[in-house]
């Protein structure tokens, strides 16, 4: 297995055209804790795509550090504690950056776990690219110099959607909020009382429910109907998006849903023509993108950037224009210095430029928000339905404050 190894990287040595000596550089390894397996899988399997889909753009152009940049995936199966257990494994394998989305509890543990190795290996740390996980506490209380977050939070998609469907003239004055019940859900629904003044509604309820075990949301689109809301407020994802739009569908529930997941794939199929009208506020909307990027993704992968896709894709690009700046020598490669440089790194988007606040970690990125419509140029789910750009709102205007909780302590 060993001589396998290095028979591996001396071919890719040649492949790159780089010298016998090169093939000793260390190289970086990318490591994937990811949901590949249970009812998050979809998910899982998409943010991994997206991150491979970039490490290879990378590769192509001459890697990192005199090698090819090496991508591992491990299945965290969905849970808090294989994600635990697959972090052990990736260190044991050398892995010096994790990536990970699906889950904020997830990566609670994940973020918690670097921040511990850390601060017993000094010199030997990894890095905590967050792809997807939501939950203020990420850059808050739990903030710390390893961890970035390269997604939105609930305020920010939250504020942009009742800004943008107020002036729109489709908000009303009835908000009904349904979440799931863990601290991105919590999140979801305090942004959504928070907003009620802006916005000028009355929240008619609350609903906090488990997180992806409900088989019939019927129960709950019930409910959602008895109180008489003009819009829904949801933060939910995965199957419990999916059934819950299923049972709206079936229901013929006329309400509007103000979302930040709606863009999940079958999503709109299953909502069928009560999607119409519905509202998400997401980092990315194809219909806005006039760049290479959609055909690039779509001839790689066979379909085009859809979820969560984007938004790994710019934080891996972004990670990407970090690593340019940084220059080992085909040496050990030291992750502090790649994070101070991820820092200071920019990338530029068809929604707008992207940065890091170096305060929290936090990526200032923008923020569409979204109408489904009929007839788009790119319609989804195989429907005639898609994702009519309302507004874009540049990064700067859609990041929260720094919180109080965050006491980022820089290596020295």
């Amino acid at each position: 297995m060993k001589g396998k190894t290095i028979g591996l990287v001396l071919g890719a040595a040649v492949a790159f055209g780089l010298p016998a000596g090169a093939a000793q550089a260390e190289a970086l390894k990318i490591g994937i804790i990811e949901s590949l397996s249970g009812p998050q899988t979809s998910t899982g399997r998409l943010f991994a795509a997206a991150a491979k889909f970039v490490v290879d753009e990378i590769n192509k152009n001459g890697g990192f550090n005199g090698a090819p940049i090496e991508v591992i995936e491990y299945d965290n199966a969905g849970g808090t504690t294989g994600a635990a257990d697959k972090f052990k494994q990736a260190v044991a394998d050398g892995v010096h950056i994790v990536l990970q989305g699906a889950s904020s509890a997830i990566a609670g543990q994940i973020t918690e776990d670097v921040r511990k190795h850390n601060i017993r290996n000094p010199g030997k740390e990894v890095m905590f690219i967050n792809l997807g996980a939501e939950a203020l506490e990420l850059t808050g209380d739990k903030c710390h110099f390893y961890h970035f977050r390269f997604t939105t939070t609930a305020p920010m998609r939250v504020n942009a959607l009742v800004n943008a469907m107020k002036k729109a003239g489709e908000l009303g004055t009835r908000v009904y909020s349904i979440n799931q019940n863990y601290s991105w859900g919590r999140d979801m629904e305090e942004a959504t009382k928070a907003a009620a003044k802006v916005g000028g509604y009355e929240v008619v309820a609350t609903v906090l429910h488990e997180v992806n075990k409900i088989q019939d949301f019927s129960p709950y689109v019930a409910k959602i109907k008895e109180a008489n809301p003009d819009t829904v407020v949801t933060g939910n994802w995965s199957n419990d998006l999916l059934l819950l739009m299923k049972a709206a569908g079936d229901a013929g529930l006329k309400v509007r849903f103000a979302t930040t997941f709606l863009d999940q794939v079958g999503n709109i199929a299953n909502a069928g023509n009560t999607a119409l009208g519905h509202y998400v506020a997401h980092p990315y909307n194809i219909e806005a993108d006039n760049s290479d990027f959609p055909e690039a993704y779509k001839a790689a992968t066979g379909h085009y950037p859809v979820y969560i896709e984007p938004q790994t894709v710019n934080a891996v690009r972004t990670l990407g224009q970090a690593l340019k700046t940084v220059d080992f020598g085909g040496g050990d490669i030291k992750v502090s210095e790649i994070a101070k440089a991820l820092e200071k790194a920019s990338l530029d988007t068809p929604m707008g430029k992207i940065t890091v606040r170096a305060e929290d970690h936090q990526a200032v990125i923008p923020v569409v928000v979204s109408k489904v419509i009929e007839n788009p140029k790119y319609p989804v789910d195989g429907t005639k339905y898609g994702f009519g750009v309302v507004e874009i709102i540049p990064g700067p205007d859609a990041i929260y404050p720094v919180q109080e909780a965050c006491k980022m302590e820089r290596p020295a």
